[in-house]
């Protein structure tokens, strides 16, 4: 394990190498200031990755009952995993976007609105029977709200607030909640999923508390940008590599996500279309074994399209169907 130390505050990174989904490993991290143990983000609920969280403690001398806060960079299962195990020893508090803790108490209002919403947007983009494996998850989730909320004293966080001398920055896209950390004195930024070095990060759509679509890939470009701006030494992701050069990274990133509107773009060139129909021909067989992810990433950036006039929709039978807006028309779209 590597020990990351400046200025009197040590960073102990938990590499957790695993085989969920494409992630490689996942990663949190227990800070030492000399005056607390802080933990950002908690892991996958899995006994291998409890059992080495328990031995990166024990080899600097601690225990879980030594810790004395978490804060999250956002809801998901593989960053909040190991919460229930933690507070059986020790009811710490939990530091996290106020979005995140509707999700984390599993607030019986706000899924069930969510499981509508999807129902609706399948609709819309066509691709209501397809879905029907995604929409029977989300009907078994809200079967088992009491079971797997996590109750705990919630402490919530927001842009510009401060928690062990971390700044909390928004940067939403990959979830509506997403948050970095930042340590201004020593150019540390803890990320989250927010960009990730040896694999790309997915813009995943989600409602917002009013039940109404968010622009998961606007938003991951705008948080990509609002952090490539920020002087850092070390990006501390949620998976795989430590970061060194995250504004070449990030940058690369964005030309990426580019490239990939270009190739839409160029594909709506051939014909007006369904978000469906676009899915299927960009993502080929990954629209059946990785639907849901693929529908994100695909409504992403026909919101985003549509958000920079590339691209217009319209409503038959229904459904939604998108074609070039008339002035990228009268341009030449190569194809991709």
């Amino acid at each position: 394990m590597q020990i990351i130390s400046s200025q009197e505050r040590q960073v102990y990174p938990i590499i957790f190498p695993t085989s969920y989904g494409s992630v490689g490993t996942i990663n949190f991290y227990i800070i030492n200031d000399g005056k607390l143990l802080t933990l950002i983000d908690a892991g996958i609920n899995h006994e291998g990755c409890w059992d080495y969280f328990n031995l990166v403690l024990a080899e600097q001398g601690y225990k879980v009952a030594d810790i004395d806060r978490i804060i999250l960079t956002h809801h998901h299962e593989d960053h909040v995993g190991l919460l229930k195990r933690i507070l059986a020893v020790k009811n710490i508090p939990i530091y996290a976007h106020p979005i995140a803790i509707s999700r984390l108490a599993m607030d019986a209002d706000f899924f069930h609105m969510r499981y509508q919403f999807f129902n609706e947007l399948y609709a819309e983009m066509d691709c209501l029977q397809d879905a029907q494996p995604r929409l029977e998850k989300l009907s078994k989730t809200l079967k088992e709200l009491d079971e797997r909320k996590i109750m705990a004293d919630y402490i919530p966080i927001q842009e510009g607030d401060f928690v062990g001398g971390l700044e909390v920055i928004e940067t939403p896209g990959h979830s509506p909640d997403s948050i970095s950390l930042f340590d201004r004195e020593r150019q540390w930024l803890f990320t989250g999923d927010l960009v990730l070095k040896e694999s790309s990060t997915n813009a995943i759509i989600d409602p917002d508390q009013n039940g109404v679509r968010l622009k998961s890939v606007v938003q991951q470009r705008q948080s990509l940008t609002k952090c490539a701006e920020i002087d850092v030494l070390l990006v501390f992701p949620g998976h795989r590599s430590i970061i060194e050069n995250h504004k070449q990274l990030i940058n690369q990133k964005l030309e990426s996500m580019n490239r990939k509107a270009e190739r839409m773009l160029a594909l709506l060139a051939k014909q007006s279309q369904t978000a469906s129909s676009l899915a299927k021909q960009y993502y080929k067989s990954k629209y059946n074994t990785e639907f849901s992810l693929v529908m994100s990433e695909i409504i992403g950036y026909l919101d985003y399209l549509e958000g920079n006039q590339l691209v217009i929709k319209e409503k038959i039978d229904g459904v939604w169907i998108y074609s070039l807006a008339q002035q990228v028309q009268e341009e030449a779209i190569p194809e991709g």
